[in-house]
């Protein structure tokens, strides 16, 4: 290459978890700035939105953006990043599927505001205030981005290259996304930088008959380390999600939550979860032991389904 490549990264509405990713990937961060300047990067760098602003269109060759979108801000900052970048990846479960965040879709703003500002034990606010956009003080106006009723993923939002989910995504992929792209070797835009297979295809865990007469949570079953979670009753996202992370969390003895998205052919997450559950069922009326069915079997891709979120009818 006879210059530098420039990256970007950029954070919206997540942990933060996605950021420490990118550290994750130890010494070889050095291979990475070696070949590429990062231009921008707020958690990391003192660098303000309008220097952004003021960057030519494609200026950015990859930018990475992590977190679903949730305020106006992140909306804003999405369209511009897009407008600057070559190439936008959405990074990480939540910009991918929503995650977590988007099971804020069971609620509305004025649900979510009474919850955080005044409901919860810890809060102390006897006159219920609330954040709002604007503020007028002798000193100026102060400014809040608004914030939505609907968490949105990324590319409910503008058009995204390529996708590489996970909560985090695994560093491997990391390593080999960043790898393709100074190699001029990635796929197809809107492809899914992860295998092309589901987690049972990685998980070492053994498949018996799968006849499921009971529901159980992990904490109420002896598990022998070596049979398939469906088998011992707990129900294992396994077969709807996506591979890449090397079944980490079923050989550590904790059924698969669904970090890394759909699986290849799944469109609905949660609902390819219920249809296995249906078709080892003994019963219909084991489905209903499900606990937290919600939180289950959308924990992750609620804002990127079928249902996206729950109509609230004011």
């Amino acid at each position: 290459m006879s210059e530098k490549l420039k990256f970007a990264f950029y954070w919206a509405a997540s942990c933060g978890g996605c950021e420490i990713a990118v550290l994750d990937i130890n010494e070889k961060i050095l291979d990475v700035v070696a070949k590429a300047d990062i231009v921008f990067w707020p958690v990391a760098m003192d660098i303000k939105y309008k220097d952004v602003e003021a960057m030519p269109d494609k200026h950015i060759d990859v930018c990475f953006f992590n977190g679903a979108i949730r305020t106006e801000e992140q909306e804003h900052m999405a369209k511009l990043l897009r407008q600057k970048a070559k190439v936008l990846v959405a990074f990480g479960s939540c910009a991918c599927d929503g995650c977590v965040v988007g099971l804020g879709n069971l609620w509305n703003k004025e649900t979510i505001f009474e919850r955080a500002y005044s409901e919860t034990p810890s809060t102390k606010n006897p006159d219920s205030v609330i954040p709002k956009t604007s503020l007028a003080l002798k000193e100026g106006e102060l400014k809040l981005p608004e914030f939505y009723d609907t968490v949105k993923t990324l590319s409910q939002t503008v058009d995204v290259d390529y996708f590489l989910s996970g909560c985090p995504p695994p560093v491997p992929l990391i390593l080999q996304a960043v790898e393709a792209i100074f190699k001029n070797e990635l796929p197809p835009k809107r492809s899914v930088l992860m295998p092309n297979k589901s987690i049972c295809d990685e998980c070492p865990r053994e498949k018996k008959d799968r006849k499921l007469t009971e529901i159980k949570r992990i904490y109420e079953i002896e598990d022998d380390e070596k049979t398939c979670f469906w088998d011992q009753g707990v129900i294992c996202m396994g077969p709807a999600t996506r591979a890449g992370c090397d079944a980490q969390c079923p050989k550590a003895n904790i059924p698969c939550t669904g970090c890394n998205g759909p699986g290849p052919r799944v469109t609905d997450q949660g609902a390819a979860i219920v249809s296995a559950l249906a078709s080892i069922a003994t019963d219909p009326s084991v489905i209903s032991q499900a606990v937290d069915p919600m939180g289950t079997f959308y924990k992750y891709s609620l804002a990127h389904s079928i249902l996206r979120r729950k109509v609230i009818k004011k």
